[in-house]
């Protein structure tokens, strides 16, 4: 197991907000196992904190701006991919001001800084949520397709295509985090368009921007009295001159497709807010901040669905769970058709139980399906997770006792991969609603945290 890092000591540098204007000193500070990346307010009393965690996600407006309770922190993606870039885990990131300094538009300013402050290894594992199904983003008004597929490595593939020929379609991908980070993506600049940038100005951003912070692509022709405009907007000496190769005052890119790996470095920072490093192969075209995050919900609430799995508490009340004998004396189902060994869990509260099924070679339905690849039926799957809603009725309504549930429909059945002998399969049915003496249910099936199985099914209480 690899283990967690922490920085060796506090390390500290100064600079301007991108957006706000305001100066500002961030400070990196050693922190605890399993603390993660916390930013404080230290221009607060009290010191005010905000976890890096897509929930805090308040803003979105050419960045990701963290909040609670109307307090912020603007622009943290670049310093978030630095933390994630060094595989540094846990960090206290202090700030006097609402926004870290931007320098020159790239990580490249909070690498060093962490690098120079060093590392320390800390006595616990590093987590990490392999995802081991496909997760989908789309946004066809903004022609945005990303997408996660299992890999047991952190692979990224960008795509942009602004439909402008000053900057045309570009394309980068991230193969080796140790390897690659520091040289080939930290360094890459932030970047907009000429034709955005009095857009930005007016709406209240980039008043910490300079043309030292951002590559600004130039996509227009603009009148003298424009250029003069832009000089005030900068705070420069003298008029920016259009620039020869397509970017104002001819500015040199670091990296031929610079604006593609920019965009990488703000998908692995945006992607450091679903609270654990990820293992996947991510493939994006066009993404955006507000894509990355879309995206990112989607991937956090699977992984807080799966740690609730991996924590399947008993009940507050010890009375609630069941044996197999207990099972035996509420259920009428006998060998070879009782598909519950154990009941783990239940709350009462949100109406879900759950039950275990150890899948043996022994089960009899193996001799013919199939007899050289044996798999357990999907139906059988089915019946399960039915049963464990049948012990949920038994549970949450002790007057059912002496009567049968019987199956009325069930819809949305999917069968995600295999259930083999040697599997333990868990079942989890949330009691959805009732009408009458109809029951609906909700139900997953998991092995090993992974879902193989998911329905909702309807059953009706008879007379025994």
């Amino acid at each position: 197991m690899e283990r967690q890092r922490t920085i060796a000591r506090a390390v500290s540098f100064s600079g301007t907000g991108l957006h706000t204007g305001n100066p500002s000193t961030i400070t990196f500070n050693p922190a605890p196992a399993n603390y993660g990346y916390v930013f404080v307010r230290t221009d607060i009393e009290p010191h005010f904190e905000i976890p890096a965690l897509i929930e805090n996600v308040v803003d979105l407006s050419r960045g990701t701006t963290l909040g609670i309770d109307g307090i912020r922190v603007h622009t943290v993606e670049h310093v978030l991919a630095a933390l994630a870039g060094l595989q540094i885990d846990n960090c206290r990131i202090e700030l006097n001001s609402n926004e870290p300094p931007v320098v020159d538009g790239s990580s490249m300013p909070y690498v060093n800084a962490l690098i120079s402050a060093g590392t320390h290894e800390l006595d616990a594992d590093r987590e990490y949520f392999v995802i081991d199904e496909t997760i989908r983003y789309t946004n066809e008004d903004k022609h945005v397709d990303i997408v996660a597929l299992p890999n047991p490595e952190y692979r990224l593939t960008v795509m942009i295509d602004y439909f402008n020929p000053a900057l045309g379609s570009q394309h980068t991908g991230l193969f080796d985090l140790e390897k690659e980070f520091v040289s080939e993506f930290a360094p890459a600049r932030t970047f907009c368009f000429l034709t955005e940038v009095m857009t930005l100005y007016r709406q209240g951003l980039i008043k910490g921007g300079n043309l030292e912070s951002a590559i600004v692509i130039n996509d227009t022709k603009m009148t003298d009295n424009e250029l003069l405009e832009l000089k005030e907007v900068f705070k420069l000496e003298k008029p920016p001159v259009r620039g020869d190769n397509g970017i104002l005052n001819g500015e040199q890119l670091r990296f031929k497709n610079e604006p593609a790996r920019h965009k990488l470095l703000d998908m692995i920072g945006d992607l450091t807010l679903v609270g654990v490093p990820i293992k996947a192969q991510i493939l994006a075209a066009r993404p955006g901040h507000a894509s990355n995050i879309e995206f990112g919900k989607k991937i956090r609430k699977l992984y807080l669905e799966k740690k609730k799995l991996e924590r399947v508490l008993p009940s507050k009340n010890k009375s609630t769970l069941l044996d197999i004998h207990q099972i035996l004396d509420i259920m009428p189902h006998r060998y070879p058709f009782l598909l519950i060994d154990r009941v783990t869990s239940y709350d009462d509260e949100n109406e879900t139980l759950r039950a275990l099924k150890n899948v043996t070679i022994n089960e009899p339905f193996f001799n013919g399906h199939f007899p050289e690849k044996p798999v357990m039926p999907g139906v059988l799957i089915l019946e399960a997770l039915a049963q464990t809603g049948g012990l949920l009725l038994f549970k949450k309504f002790p007057d059912v006792h002496g009567k049968l549930a019987f199956f009325m429909g069930i819809k949305n059945a999917k069968f995600r991969k295999p259930v083999s002998p040697g599997d333990q399969l868990i079942m989890e049915v949330k009691l959805v609603s009732k009408r009458f003496n109809t029951y609906l249910f909700d139900s997953k099936a998991y092995v090993d945290g992974v879902l193989v199985t998911e329905s909702e099914f309807q059953a009706a209480i008879v007379e025994r």
